[in-house]
């Protein structure tokens, strides 16, 4: 993930606390409201900071993101399907990598991948080890 998208991030939570500031004008609804959003932003971007990473692959299964930066392992056998949703909405179309693990399902971006998730996902397929 490019360090520019935090960072933005970042500033935009900055600047919601200054317009916030600037035109309550003694409101304390609007102040709390642009201080929640200052914080969601604030909160989402320092997550892009502390774990970028929120996939990885290796010979003995996949690592996903989990909570804020924790991890989660997902040996081989239990990642049951690995399969990309296309979504088409007012003419743009979202893709989202999903990998199902049974009792658990990992939704990415392409924001979350750095890359196409059909992409990401033939190469999870190609990393997958054949079935013994």
């Amino acid at each position: 993930m490019p360090v520019i998208l935090p960072v933005v991030k970042l500033v935009g939570a900055v600047v919601l606390v200054g317009l916030g500031l600037l035109f309550a004008d003694g409101d304390r609804v609007q102040l709390v409201l642009a201080g929640l959003a200052a914080a969601v932003l604030a909160g989402w971007g320092l997550r892009d900071l502390v774990a970028p990473v929120r996939l990885a692959v290796d010979p003995d299964g996949i690592t996903v993101i989990r909570g804020f930066a924790g991890r989660r392992r997902l040996p081989w056998p239990a990642v049951e399907a690995i399969t990309v949703d296309r979504r088409t909405r007012r003419g743009l179309t979202a893709e989202t990598l999903e990998i199902d693990a049974g009792e658990s399902l990992h939704l990415f971006g392409r924001s979350d991948l750095g890359a196409p998730p059909e992409e990401v996902a033939d190469a999870l397929r190609a990393a997958r080890p054949a079935a013994r």
